[in-house]
């Protein structure tokens, strides 16, 4: 996976992201190991899908992967990491994603897509909205040590990490 790889050794832009604790999170101060994994949208009952979702390769996948990340959570404390997912999405949506699915870990929102221009993060665009391509960072003291992407298998990503750190 050489893609992305030019972000390795580069310190998280300082900027304070929107968590679903209610306390702001900026990845540049994060002290330790830490992941995020960025994944561009999550369903929500009575709501549809961004246009086209179904047709977009690599658009499905968001729900599974976090689950995977839930599942494995222990697995990461255990190991002193940091777990966060990322989204464009708005916090409260973001929130009842949390709730509904018991997630063990905070969900980060770069509504404003700071995060994503300081960083040049791939992006898609489907029904006049931009998406997060997905991919996850691997942390250390917020300097960027792993970059994974593209990210093929979501429902993977969390064991294939957990492989990685250990």
């Amino acid at each position: 996976m050489v893609f992305m790889q030019h972000l390795v050794g580069r310190r998280m832009p300082s900027i304070d992201l929107e968590a679903t604790s209610g306390s702001p999170v900026n990845p540049a101060r994060l002290i330790g190991p830490a992941v995020i994994f960025c994944y561009p949208f999550t369903g929500r009952p009575g709501y549809p899908n961004p246009q086209n979702w179904d047709h977009i390769p690599g658009a499905h996948g968001s729900t599974p992967q976090a689950l995977a990340y839930s599942e494995a959570y222990g697995h990461f404390r255990r190991l002193g990491v940091k777990l966060f997912g990322l989204s464009l999405l708005s916090t409260e949506w973001q929130r009842d994603f949390v709730q509904r699915n018991g997630l063990s870990f905070r969900l980060l929102s770069d509504s404003t897509r700071a995060l994503q221009s300081r960083l040049a993060l791939p992006m898609f665009e489907t029904g006049g909205e931009l998406y997060l391509q997905r991919l996850t960072f691997i942390l250390h003291d917020g300097v960027i040590s792993s970059v994974r992407y593209p990210i093929p298998e979501p429902e993977r990503d969390a064991a294939e990490v957990l492989s990685a750190l250990s």
